[in-house]
């Protein structure tokens, strides 16, 4: 009789074998399976990333895989009493995240308990025997909640903020209990701030301008804010080094007199560590300008080493005017290593630092090359970067991306000092000028950097405020306006002669392909096609101008 092993014997069949396995032959034992062999690599256009391949065009799975800097998503958790700059710190690191790339967003429970009760009356609503508002308060956490997790599992976030005190153990643990169902890292930052000045300060400037003290003169408002502390004064209980010994915190003590750091788990922990170590609430001012123009600026030329133009050179001294009359006490100077910075900074007779990351975006191929040049030589190249300006990187060269990276040791030393002025260059100045007004990488190539403009910069609670001085001296606009794209899109079978008359015999994928950009040269129209999936790309011409671009332009 032949025998069967148990699970035969239970199911009354064969167990299942692996293919890879029964497709094994006995003689192979443990060695290894051959190596299978390297795909054939691409480039993409337009950050010009080499990439896997197959059949000509880049595995599709990769070339729209987005850059992702945490490994699993991040729940940042706020924790302590009401005017210790919880919210300030929040909307910081928010705008901090966001600018080098990690997509963050800020979840308030302040803003979801004004929404739920349209008019505040009193410190009374935060008692912690008013069981009615401790209700409400329970039911705002859980809405944020459930919008922390649509946004990290649905929405794309990386990084979420949850904005709240967050003062009891109690609360701290469900917080935890519901990051660890959804697959969610936990990292909080308790501020604790004993200074009296201090938190009042941080009333009068803040709390006082809040939608609960609207219709209150500013005595009544403080009374009943310093009564709502003391509602939570009570059951507080601070982040303990032995209690929570396995939680991964920052406690920032007396605005940054003292940190304690615990369990410090992974690259964006650290990097969060890092900038809330290097942040500050001294008044100071930062001045943002332009070298002087230069002479390739006159021509109409990007990147290069030119020196100033004698309008350039007015402007020079014009500023150094502008500085001595602001009269700031340890004013710090810094340029980048390029002439045209350096010789600004030269007329104002005072130290200045040269910084190499200070340098202008590296234009690769298209250096000291006019714009109408760069449209003639490299069509695609001009059409990829009015499609993407912020991602696309030069031939050889930069992207603003690439940039923001290369200046984070600048914003994290703006951040350390007090009054600085950096002369620098256009691209540098739009990638400083977004950090500190909070605009997105669509926006950040279009901000306007005008030549012999100073832009005064001052952090106020939430935010920054901008003045804008011209010393006026003439000079060339280099302005580029954010230009129209995308006129025209197709659908095409993959593999597929195009029957477009103005894409013939041309194998397409089948993404969409957009038309970008038709240009004019000498009478002859040039179409740029370039896929937004795969990256797929051709060009063509045509003598005549296509019916369907005179109706839409």
């Amino acid at each position: 009789m032949k025998h069967r092993s148990p699970s035969e014997q239970h199911h009354g069949k064969k167990p299942r074998v692996p293919a890879a396995a029964a497709s094994a032959s006995p003689q192979d034992g443990m060695e290894d399976k051959a190596p299978s062999n390297p795909r054939e690599l691409t480039q993409n256009p337009l950050k010009k990333i080499w990439m896997p391949c197959k059949n000509g065009l880049p595995e599709k799975h990769i070339s729209q895989r987005k850059v992702c800097m945490t490994n699993c998503p991040t729940l940042i958790v706020t924790v302590g009493l009401p005017a210790r700059g919880k919210t300030y710190i929040s909307k910081k690191l928010t705008r901090y995240l966001n600018w080098i790339g990690v997509p963050t967003r800020e979840f308030n429970v302040g803003q979801y308990r004004r929404e739920f009760v349209k008019i505040y009356k009193s410190f009374e609503f935060f008692r912690p025997d008013n069981e009615e508002g401790l209700k409400i308060r329970r039911q705002c956490a859980s809405a944020a909640l459930n919008d922390v997790r649509q946004y990290l599992t649905e929405e794309g976030g990386q990084v979420a903020v949850f904005d709240a005190t967050n003062t009891t153990r109690e609360r701290r643990e469900t917080i935890i209990q519901f990051a660890e169902q959804n697959g969610f890292k936990v990292f909080f930052v308790e501020s604790v701030c004993e200074d009296p000045d201090v938190i009042q300060e941080n009333i009068v400037q803040v709390k006082l301008g809040s939608p609960d003290y609207t219709n209150c003169n500013t005595e009544e408002a403080v009374e009943d804010f310093m009564k709502r502390i003391k509602c939570y004064e009570n059951s507080y209980e601070t982040l303990d080094e032995v209690l929570d010994r396995d939680l991964s915190y920052i406690k920032i003590m007396d605005v940054g007199q003292r940190y304690l750091v615990n369990r410090v788990l992974d690259h964006i922990q650290s990097r969060i560590v890092y900038y809330l170590m290097n942040i500050h609430i001294t008044p100071r001012s930062i001045y943002l300008c332009r070298h002087g123009e230069s002479e390739l600026n006159v021509k109409g030329r990007i990147g290069g080493d030119s020196g100033l133009t004698p309008r350039g050179k007015e402007f020079a001294k014009k500023l150094s005017q502008f500085i001595q009359a602001q009269s700031i006490s340890d004013l710090k100077v810094w340029t980048s290593q390029m002439k045209r910075t350096i010789q600004t900074a030269e007329a104002l007779s005072v130290p200045y630092e040269q910084w190499k990351v200070l340098n202008e975006i590296d234009a690769g191929v298209c250096e000291e090359m006019m714009y109408e040049e760069i449209q003639d030589h490299y069509p695609l190249e001009f059409a990829l970067r009015d499609q993407d300006k912020y991602r696309y990187r030069y031939p050889k060269g930069e992207s603003y991306e690439d940039l923001v990276q290369r200046l984070e040791p600048v914003i994290m030393e703006l951040e350390r000092q007090e009054n600085v002025l950096v002369i620098c260059h256009q691209a540098v100045m739009r990638c400083l000028l977004a950090y500190f007004l909070d605009k997105t990488a669509e926006e950040l190539p279009y901000l306007k950097c005008p030549l012999h403009t100073v832009l005064k910069l001052t952090p106020v609670a939430y935010g920054c405020k901008v003045e804008s001085i011209s010393l006026n001296v003439d000079a060339v606009n280099t302005h580029r306006e954010r230009p129209e794209v995308g006129i025209k899109t197709h659908t095409l079978s993959r593999h597929t002669t195009s029957t477009d008359p103005l894409f013939p015999q041309s194998e397409l994928c089948s993404c969409s392909v957009s038309l970008l950009n038709p240009r004019q040269f000498l009478g002859v129209f040039c179409f740029c096609y370039i896929c937004t999936s795969c990256y797929m790309k051709s060009c063509t011409s045509m003598e005549k101008t296509p019916p369907w671009l005179e109706v839409e332009s």
